[in-house]
């Protein structure tokens, strides 16, 4: 079996990590991370050295402009990395003859569907961060035949900043958290979306592989922010950890910049059908992430 070369865009967020601790025990992949300043999106002379350097059969970039509200104060910054990194990206993946795999987000819809959306729905986004990852989708299209966009929603882990990790940290502040209830989505732990990351990368470097385009990869069950707070906490008591109530509030009374779909639910099916990977049970993969987090076993 021959190896395949990845080269991951991103090293710290909290998918680049888990893409490398899946990958190193996989004796059918080389995987190299990198991040700032070995490479940065907004560069394209980095970009284009790192690939030159490493030669990968398929670039998988994770990296990206993240900070859903503090795009709206920076919207130049976020479509440089959202929007003309992915560009540079798709033209030097071309140039090189290696595929390319996009992350994108949930936050290219307006949540208005009463169903989980579907790669091929209607995008419309309501936030400037929406509108930088659906440019950065379109550029990687119109640059590179041989890309997968695949769009992702609702991220835990124990590494890095997410929802998790910021409800453990408000309990172990505050008696009393509100809870936007009115916002719904699929939880999907890092790990579990590293492997089928991995998995799908694989399958689209095969000879004859000719499904490229738009895939949603997402945990298979939905709920909302609130019931979601609800289970951090739970699993946070019974490993020994901080402990909140956790009140219902909508979306409408929770001040934020930028405005997030209420429905974010993403359907998976043609993920499942193309490449036979699907994420599910992400309780049973909360109680470990909490239990990471609240015992210590994670530095973070």
């Amino acid at each position: 079996m021959s190896r395949k070369r990845i080269l991951t865009i991103g090293r710290t967020g909290q998918v680049a990590q888990a893409l490398a601790s899946a990958a190193a025990s996989r004796p059918d992949m080389d995987i190299v991370c990198l991040g700032r300043p070995d490479i940065d999106l907004g560069d394209p002379e980095s970009l284009r050295a790192a690939i030159t350097r490493y030669r990968p059969d398929l670039i998988l970039n994770t990296g990206a402009y993240t900070n859903v509200d503090g795009a709206e104060s920076e919207p130049e910054e976020a479509m440089r990395l959202n929007r003309d990194g992915p560009a540079h990206l798709a033209k030097i993946a071309a140039a090189e003859g290696c595929a390319l795999v996009q992350l994108s987000t949930d936050c290219v819809f307006d949540g208005v569907l009463e169903r989980a959306y579907r790669p091929g729905d209607p995008t419309f986004p309501l936030s400037i961060y929406g509108q930088s990852k659906l440019a950065g989708e379109e550029a990687v299209r119109v640059g590179l035949e041989r890309h997968l966009i695949v769009r992702v929603t609702w991220i835990f882990s124990a590494l890095g900043s997410n929802f998790v990790t910021k409800m453990l940290e408000l309990a172990g502040k505050h008696d009393t958290l509100r809870v936007v209830s009115d916002q719904c989505g699929c939880p999907t732990y890092a790990p579990d979306l590293a492997d089928g990351l991995l998995a799908m990368s694989l399958a689209a470097l095969e000879p004859g592989f000719e499904n490229w385009g738009t895939y949603h990869l997402a945990g298979t069950e939905s709920l909302s922010r609130h019931h979601m707070a609800v289970a951090i906490i739970e699993e946070s008591l019974r490993a020994g950890g901080p402990g909140a109530e956790v009140l219902p509030i909508s979306t409408e009374n929770f001040a934020a910049p930028a405005r997030r779909p209420l429905n974010a639910r993403l359907d998976s099916s043609r993920t499942e059908q193309v490449f036979s990977v699907r994420i599910e049970d992400w309780r049973k993969s909360l109680t470990r992430c909490v239990h990471e987090l609240v015992m210590g076993e994670t530095c973070r």
